[in-house]
């Protein structure tokens, strides 16, 4: 829960400066961790089912679960735990209670991991085409390896 801490923090450090020149404004977080022993490595495509969480800006949260992975590149990691964090963007003043956040991301996506490793993701996409996430998520895992190509993340609403 301590490294989901900083994967938030670090992201909204990041996103700040976007989000200042974009059109849109930031609502919240988004913070992702991997469900353990849902890993699918097909080499040119993996999954992962993950179990996220929004909280917006007013401190409200909801909760998600989807799925991740690598749709076509190259995945030649064996992770076993992976957690990622995003700044959700929105023109909308938008707040937790809707799980409007649910939908498809898509875009590219990339990791190295020795032991202990980074990640990053550019995604968009989303319900309505209404949210975007912050084009830089922070990601860190654990494990062996190197994977990069289209990445996606799946989410609907975990009650």
């Amino acid at each position: 829960m301590k490294m989901k801490s900083l994967l938030a923090a670090a992201t909204l450090a990041a996103a700040l400066p976007i989000a200042a020149s974009a059109d849109s404004m930031r609502v919240g977080v988004l913070t992702c961790d991997t469900v353990a022993g849902s890993r699918v490595n097909l080499i040119v495509r993996s999954t992962t089912d993950v179990k996220c969480e929004f909280k917006d800006s007013q401190g409200k949260s909801e909760k998600y679960r989807g799925e991740s992975g690598i749709a076509l590149g190259l995945d030649l990691s064996f992770q076993t735990q992976e957690s990622f964090a995003f700044a959700v963007m929105s023109s909308a003043n938008a707040a937790a209670g809707a799980h409007s956040l649910a939908g498809k991301y898509v875009g590219g996506k990339a990791s190295a991991t020795l032991g202990v490793g980074l990640a990053a993701a550019a995604l968009v996409g989303g319900s309505n085409d209404s949210f975007g996430l912050n084009p830089i998520a922070v990601g860190s895992n654990q494990g062996l390896g190197a994977a990069a190509g289209i990445g996606f993340l799946y989410i609907e609403a975990d009650k």
